[in-house]
């Protein structure tokens, strides 16, 4: 019998009941995600990328905004992975203050990053990186 790989194994976790909804988007909160990965492999173990010589959590580009790198390792898998610091509209965030506009509405304002904020897309960034090990919300499953 073939044994199953890391990607097969996660991807028949159900982790539906655990999903958070926010606007549009469904959302996996990190410790579940990060629970049941652990359940399944005791040393899997996650890397949140640093950079400088202050060894940020982050990179900055002034035109851009902010961007966080994570890795996961579960057995001999690394999968490495990014994600923007976003505001709750899912907009990038920058050093300062600015504003928007869309079709619908006109001078949406989005408040300069904080840690909080950049803390918030570590975690959902490790999320992402369990998905592309397996762990995933399935619409099929509801």
């Amino acid at each position: 019998m073939v044994e199953k790989s890391v990607f097969e194994n996660l991807f028949e976790v159900n982790v539906n009941d655990h999903v958070e909804k926010k606007k549009d988007l469904s959302y996996l909160s990190w410790p579940y995600a990060w629970a049941e990965v652990k359940k399944r492999y005791p040393k899997a173990n996650y890397k949140i990328h640093q950079f400088g010589e202050k060894q940020l959590p982050y990179v900055f580009d002034e035109g851009i905004g902010f961007m966080v790198f994570t890795s996961v390792t579960i057995e001999d898998v690394t999968h490495s992975m990014w994600l923007p610091v976003m505001d709750s509209s899912n907009k990038a965030m920058k050093s300062e203050g600015y504003t928007y506009d869309t079709r619908f509405k006109k001078d949406i304002s989005v408040e300069p990053a904080t840690m909080f904020d950049v803390n918030k897309a570590i975690m959902r960034c490790l999320v992402k990186n369990l998905a592309t090990l397996g762990l995933d919300v399935r619409p099929d499953r509801v």
